[in-house]
């Protein structure tokens, strides 16, 4: 029986001795098995290619390969080094399947306290599993490895094709999480800094009519539109149905909201500053906190036929002009009504405990059952009232 050494093509090391036997398929089939390729064909170590079992003598060196032409292992680079044991500064990374050539000192130098550099600082020193060719196997992603080795490199974030890494935000972000993971400091910082400055700038610009008239139109009419702290400043909104929409904390400022359906709207500490809410219905609408300084609501309706109250609730409304407003039982307690025109106003049962009336023009009001216990009414006017006013509904 005859047994000989087997090499993968172009390698000098991790050979695999095997007795010869049957035909040259059979030698072929345990080459495969112990080599872990696909073995096509065998050469002896003058590159002469064996098609007959019979040439082959016992103790030959025999290098088999996958169908490529025969590679010399006494001149390639690696397998030089793995013949004499020298311990040559390049070397092979298999990365995911994708070969890359480089050398020790890249790997090393550039950040030597990195994953990379401990696992080729020293020969050996982590035990790094090879490939059948040689090559070191690092089981992550090429795409994402590439760049970093270009970084190690020349300290330039370039990909393929000389394409700049910040062109390409999907790959940006898997290259800082493979940086992460190799522990390359240097480069890490970089694509911290780029990613931040390549973000889009935030954009604050106010929404228009034509834009929010698309969002109603597209949203069902039994589901909440929620637009809290949205810009919609300047807009024009008026005659728009706005029913029961969330407008908690939004920029309403300067906007024309003249004969707008607000019905059970929420505008919570929402800005209404400047804003034109004239005949706006407010039936049950929810104001608590806001500021509506210089705005105007004349002939606005406040009053729900099934009973809910607006809620106005420490709203800053200095110098509004509400005029002929509609507010039966409106709660405006703690609110802030200072120089405020609320001249025949429908007021009846209005809570307005603890409210700042000074210098208002409450002529021709209903203020009947309306709360008024230490409200601040110093200069207000209270001429040609349609109710008279007790003395109870002022003091505590």
């Amino acid at each position: 029986m005859r047994r000989v050494t087997l090499f993968v093509n172009g390698s000098a090391r991790n050979g695999k001795v095997v007795a010869v036997y049957g035909t040259l398929s059979d030698l072929l089939s345990v080459a495969s098995n112990k080599l872990g390729i696909k073995a096509t064909s065998v050469y002896n170590g003058k590159g002469g290619l064996i098609d007959d079992i019979a040439l082959i003598r016992d103790d030959d060196v025999l290098f088999v390969c996958e169908g490529e032409p025969f590679i010399d292992p006494q001149t390639d680079g690696r397998a030089q080094e793995e013949l004499t044991g020298s311990h040559t500064d390049w070397l092979t990374l298999n990365v995911g399947g994708r070969y890359f050539t480089t050398t020790r000192s890249t790997l090393v130098n550039k950040e030597p306290d990195s994953m990379l550099a401990h696992m080729f600082k020293d020969k050996d020193a982590w035990g790094n599993k090879q490939d059948p060719r040689g090559a070191f196997l690092i089981d992550r992603s090429p795409e994402y490895f590439e760049p970093i080795l270009n970084y190690l490199r020349h300290g330039q974030l370039i990909v393929n094709d000389g394409i700049n890494l910040l062109g390409s935000t999907a790959l940006f972000l898997g290259v800082l999480e493979e940086a992460r993971f190799f522990g390359i400091d240097s480069l890490i910082e970089h694509l911290e800094i780029a990613i931040k400055n390549s973000q889009p700038a935030e954009d604050h610009s106010p929404i228009s009519r034509k834009e929010f008239v698309r969002f109603l139109l597209a949203t069902p009419t039994k589901s909440e539109l929620r637009c809290q702290g949205l810009n919609f400043s300047g807009a024009d909104l008026s005659r728009l149905d706005l029913r029961y929409i969330n407008f908690k904390m939004a920029n309403l400022s300067r906007c024309n909201l003249a004969h707008a359906n607000l019905c059970c709207a929420n505008l919570e500490r929402a800005d209404l500053s400047g804003s034109v809410l004239d005949c706006a219905n407010l039936q049950g609408v929810k104001m608590l906190c806001s500021n509506a300084e210089g705005a105007s609501l004349k002939g606005c309706n406040f009053e729900d036929p099934s009973g809910l109250k607006a809620n106005l609730e420490g709203k800053f409304l200095p110098g509004v002009d509400m005029e002929g407003s509609q507010m039966t039982g409106i709660n405006l307690r703690v609110a802030t009504l200072k120089n405020a025109k609320l001249k025949n106003c429908n007021l009846r049962g209005a809570t307005l405990a603890g409210t700042d009336l000074e210098n208002c023009d409450l002529s021709g009001c209903d203020l009947q059952e309306a709360n008024l216990r230490g409200s601040n009414v110093k200069g207000a006017i209270f001429e040609e009232m349609l109710t008279p006013l007790h003395m109870s509904q002022s003091v505590r």
